[in-house]
């Protein structure tokens, strides 16, 4: 059965803070916060159209800060959930958050026990404390590694959010992120490359001309790199690069963004794989076979891989071969 999430989305009225790169209605697209009301008219609505594709769902509540949002909304958002996994169980197995990583306690713990919480990922971002302090984070790493063990000791799945290129950010401090997290053992990670938006601290940053972020292809390399990481460490990547959105990409005005970015870093591995076959042998031309699953990552977009294996002196055709990974003749 296939899994998914229908997602309520509760802008910035939780947070705190007004992080350096944050416009939530960009990147939402949501405008207010929904009432209980609409809450369960939207589960109810969908409840029968999971059904019909034999799908189940975890209710995601995501946009926001939700646990730093008035107690009293928060659980009547909590209690709209837990009601249609009760009314639903075929079709809604949990119910998942996120959150800022100093706005969990064992008190906030217990309140989502209470109402089924299956899953929370912190937006933890940085690992690196200069960099959190530099995009006005509000939270330190000390902070997300305390919230890290509160979640994983009651039993709640643990997820981790983290972004690539922040003003101050280096490669290294990405890699110290990566790092941590492995050591945190997360369930789930997902990674965002810094999308730079109008109405921002970085945008205004951007702008003036004090603030670049990572490029495209340096950014493309770096996650290709994060994502071998993570998965050797047999941690889930279930997200990189931000949704495709309209209102992203009118308000976007620099940073990493394409609608199939995990596509493109994926095939970036296959790329660096296939060089590593191919250039302990001699230039010329060869097959390589892969699983069928593979061949639109090992082709690369507009056959992008091929091309630059060419310009190595390699001439390649990709053939499909069951349960291959890269296999040279």
């Amino acid at each position: 059965m296939k899994r998914t999430n229908i997602s309520v989305f509760i802008p910035h009225i939780g947070c705190p803070h007004r992080c350096s790169f944050c416009d939530q209605r960009s990147i939402s697209g949501a405008a207010h916060a929904p009432s209980a009301e609409e809450v369960r008219e939207l589960l109810d609505g969908q409840a029968s159209h999971l059904a019909e594709r034999d799908m189940q769902a975890e209710i995601a509540f995501f946009g926001g800060s939700f646990t730093a949002v008035p107690r009293d909304y928060m659980i009547s958002m909590l209690e709209c959930a837990a009601a249609a996994v009760r009314k639903y169980p075929e079709v809604y197995c949990g119910i998942r958050c996120s959150t800022r990583p100093d706005c969990i306690d064992e008190e906030i713990i217990a309140i989502l026990k209470r109402y089924g919480m299956t899953a929370v990922e912190l937006g933890a971002q940085s690992m690196s404390d200069e960099v959190l302090q530099a995009n006005e984070r509000g939270h330190s790493a000390e902070d997300v590694r305390r919230a890290s063990r509160l979640i994983r000791e009651s039993g709640i799945s643990l997820g981790l959010q983290m972004m690539t290129g922040l003003y101050r950010d280096s490669e290294e401090a990405v890699r110290l992120t990566c790092r941590e997290f492995i050591a945190l053992k997360p369930d789930t990670v997902r990674i965002y490359p810094t999308v730079i938006l109008k109405h921002t601290r970085l945008g205004r940053l951007f702008e003036s001309g004090e603030y670049r972020s990572f490029g495209f292809e340096q950014t493309v390399d770096l996650c290709a790199e994060l994502l071998r990481e993570f998965e050797s460490a047999g941690i889930r990547v279930i997200r990189m690069g931000l949704h495709a959105s309209e209102e992203v990409e009118s308000e976007m005005l620099g940073g990493v963004y394409h609608p199939a970015f995990r596509e493109i870093v994926e095939s970036r591995l296959f790329l660096n794989d296939m060089k590593r076959e191919l250039l302990t042998r001699e230039k010329g031309n060869y097959m390589i076979y892969t699983d069928s699953r593979n061949i639109s990552r090992a082709v690369g977009q507009k056959r992008g891989n091929i091309a630059a294996l060419r310009e190595l002196g390699y001439v390649v055709q990709i053939k499909p071969l069951d349960g291959a990974y890269i296999e040279v003749r």
